[in-house]
């Protein structure tokens, strides 16, 4: 939106006639707006403060100022040869709503560690509490709301975790065919996690989705333990029917219970290489961890416990044996003749165990590889890349444009469009960068058999009309790919050097090259000279022929074109700026420019054409560095591949095709740097973890033996996972190293 703005704008022949300076009016004006305090004064018994008020208070306060004497003596005030008006500040943003028109947008900024969900509900509260005080005509749209992604991740979860829930509840009942039992085995799990939650509560992470998550993949491990004692009571119940039962519970936890505690703490342990995963892979996954962690220690405990007790007070009475279970014997039935046709052919068998991981290779080279799977945030973030040099009313109609062009689509609920950004350092996006919100409507009310991808292929096609090069993402992905690498695409790639225009060739180089690389659906270089500028250089040979400085063209620039904000005026609760330059027929254009007067303090006045040289020229629109080097970006929107394929095989057209000169080197960012960060990392701590592992199964079996044989079970467990992954087309993720962590 606008700012208001007092603008005090200066008429240099006036001033040349007034015989005043534009710096005597900033002065003027500075001076003049100031509210004072000078104790008190006492009269009749009474103590008054003296105040004196000077703070300018409208148009007509600063139009009254007094400058001072001008030529002749006479006074001059600030009207004599200024214009004072109300008018805006200085635009560096625009937002758009639906196609109709600009609107004024704000954005919520939430404090580390809120909690989202509790501030978007707070925020709403109050947004409805002053809606009976806005003008008339004037409301408040949200135009971006997460808490309903929160609530519906969080139901599906929920949902997920009573389905498991139940699905166990179900098995145990049918393999233990004896509902006092199933109920000892079941009562662990909301035990379990209602001690979980409590020290997630305690520790203060939110529930989330993984949080959840991590109690999700815990249930059924949870569980093992109690059902492991409980059939070893059974077996003590069947084959000692004399023996006192509490003595039988004893005997039976005793046996197994050790062992099922070590075998807790090493799932636990299992689980270490996740804790130090680092960046936003670890504030992503550290929740899941720590609830699966909670959930297994709390199994743990409960099953040397809570379990024996449960048992001894309901695991008595009739019992029926193993053989006596029809699922038992039928899995019995199936299970026994390929265990004595394994025995009879172990080394074939053994062979074959081999041989299948050996070729579970291949599938496994030809996975690909990615950060995490997209989240479907159930909305669209599109980030054309327009050139810097592109002007406020031009970028004003193509938002416009493209906001009525994806309105247009059923699909589509709302869009909110922003070019530029608002006067704060918390956002540094030039007028060239546009970030268009879009939210989309249920899937339900969607064309039947129409998919997100297709969609955005749809709104990609419609979108090529305005000239710019287009990417899609999601807002929260966006954001946290921002934050973490400054990429606002799923892949790109850093130039760093000492020469921004060799840099800005390497990117132009790179996106020709990368443009018909498969997988590449859009690609943008960063024009690092894509800004244009209006050049003034002091002629030091002709400032000193005049007795000017370098310094009295400067002050004039800074006052005539960029304009001082002089003061600030305090009008009640609210502050407005106070400008002062020339008005808009004295500096736009380049001549009007030269005419400019520069004074010197003899009074001498001389054109600024005759001592500076004006002249238009490229230059940067914005450097950016890093690390102490300059560095350009490439943009690259990755659809329908791999992020691991895709760079590898655009490596290769790079080194093949792009010249970079010494000194200059490229940098792979984005989701891969994500992905490399965490390869790197999992490849120092993941053989850490198993030796840890290999160590506590040593301590609990005594013999290197049985240690190996169990550790062995590891790449064939694995096997299964791997070729699962290859014939749902899946890729390897931070999200599937996790699960096979899980698994291990």
């Amino acid at each position: 939106g606008f700012v208001k703005q007092y603008q005090v704008l200066l008429d240099p022949t006036r001033l040349q006639a007034f015989g005043v300076t534009a710096e005597q009016i900033v002065e003027a004006v500075r001076g003049a707006n100031q509210d004072v305090g000078a104790r008190t004064l006492e009269v009749a018994g009474s103590d008054y403060a003296i105040r004196g008020l000077g703070y300018l208070r409208g148009v007509e306060d600063i139009a009254d100022v007094a400058v001072g004497p001008g030529s002749g003596g006479r006074p001059v005030r600030v009207g004599d040869v200024a214009q004072v008006t109300v008018g805006p500040d200085l635009r560096i943003g625009i937002a758009e709503r639906n196609g109709q028109g600009e609107a004024v947008g704000g954005v919520v900024v939430m404090r580390i560690g809120a909690n989202a969900l509790d501030v978007t509900t707070r925020v709403k509260a109050k947004l409805a509490e002053i809606e009976s005080s806005l003008p008339a005509g004037v409301s408040v749209v949200t135009t971006y709301d997460r808490s309903d992604l929160i609530h519906r991740s969080i139901q599906t979860l929920w949902r997920t975790l009573l389905e498991e829930s139940a699905i166990v509840a179900v098995v145990c009942l049918v393999f233990l065919l004896h509902v006092r039992s199933a109920l000892v085995a079941i009562a662990t799990l909301p035990l379990g996690i209602l001690a979980a939650l409590a020290v997630t509560r305690w520790l203060g992470i939110n529930a989330n989705i993984m949080s959840l998550g991590g109690i999700a993949i815990a249930i059924g491990a949870m569980i093992d333990a109690a059902i492991v004692m409980i059939e070893n009571l059974h077996k003590h119940i069947e084959h000692e029917p004399d023996r006192p039962h509490w003595e039988r519970v004893l005997a039976a936890s005793k046996e197994v219970g050790p062992a099922l505690f070590m075998s807790l703490l090493i799932i636990t342990v299992s689980f270490l290489p996740v804790f130090t995963l680092e960046d936003q892979e670890g504030r992503l996954f550290r929740p899941l961890a720590l609830t699966k962690t909670f959930a297994m220690a709390s199994a743990a405990l409960l099953s040397i416990t809570v379990v024996p007790v449960l048992m001894g007070y309901l695991v008595k009475g009739r019992i029926r044996p193993e053989s006596a279970n029809p699922v038992n014997r039928w899995a019995a039935r199936l299970y026994r003749p390929v265990l004595r046709w394994s025995l009879r052919a172990r080394v074939a068998v053994l062979a074959a165990c081999v041989l299948l991981a050996g070729v579970t290779v291949i599938p496994l080279t030809t996975l690909g590889s990615e950060f995490i799977p997209p989240l479907q945030e159930g909305s669209l973030m599109y980030m054309p890349n327009t050139l810097p040099s592109v002007s406020l009313s031009q970028q004003r109609r193509m938002l416009r444009v493209q906001d009525s062009i994806l309105m247009s689509f059923p699909e589509v609920e709302s869009v909110w469009g922003k070019a530029g950004r608002a006067n704060t350092a918390t956002d540094w996006a030039p007028i060239s960068m546009v970030e268009t919100t879009v939210i989309l409507k249920p899937k339900s009310k969607w064309r039947p058999g129409l998919t997100q991808d297709q969609l955005i292929a749809e709104l990609d096609r419609s979108l090529r009309l305005t000239g710019a090069v287009n990417s899609w993402t999601m807002p929260i992905k966006n954001r946290t790919d921002m934050l973490s690498t400054g990429i606002r695409t799923t892949l790109g790639v850093k130039i760093f050097g000492p020469d921004l225009q060799v840099i800005q060739r390497i990117g132009q180089d790179i996106e020709g090259n990368l443009a018909s690389v498969p997988g590449t659906a859009s690609i943008y270089a960063e024009r690092s000279f894509g800004g244009r500028y209006l050049d003034i250089r002091p002629n030091a040979e002709a400032l000193a022929r005049y007795g000017l400085t370098t310094g009295d063209v400067q002050e004039v620039l800074a006052t005539a074109l960029g304009g001082d904000q002089v003061t600030t005026t305090v009008e009640g609760r609210v502050r407005f700026p106070v400008q002062v330059r020339y008005a808009r027929d004295f500096r736009d254009s380049p001549e009007a420019i030269g005419r400019l007067l520069v004074s010197g303090d003899d009074g001498l006045q001389v054109p600024l054409s005759q001592v500076a040289e004006i002249e238009f020229a490229p230059g940067p629109a914005m450097v950016r560095s890093e690390n102490g080097y300059l560095n350009d970006i490439v943009s690259i929107d990755v659809r329908g591949r791999d992020i691991g394929g895709y760079v590898a095989e655009a490596s290769e057209v790079v080194a093949r095709e792009v010249d970079i000169p010494a000194g200059y080197r490229l940098e792979w960012s984005g989701q891969y740097e994500a992905i490399e960060r965490v390869k790197n990392r999992l490849e120092v701590v993941v053989p850490l973890t198993l030796l840890s592992i290999a160590f506590l199964l040593y301590l609990t079996f005594g013999t290197l033996t049985e240690t190996f044989m169990v550790m062995l079970s590891l790449p064939f467990a694995l096997v299964g996972g791997v070729w699962a992954m290859w014939l749902l087309d899946y890729n390897l993720s931070v999200a599937v190293a996790v699960g096979f962590i899980a698994l291990a």
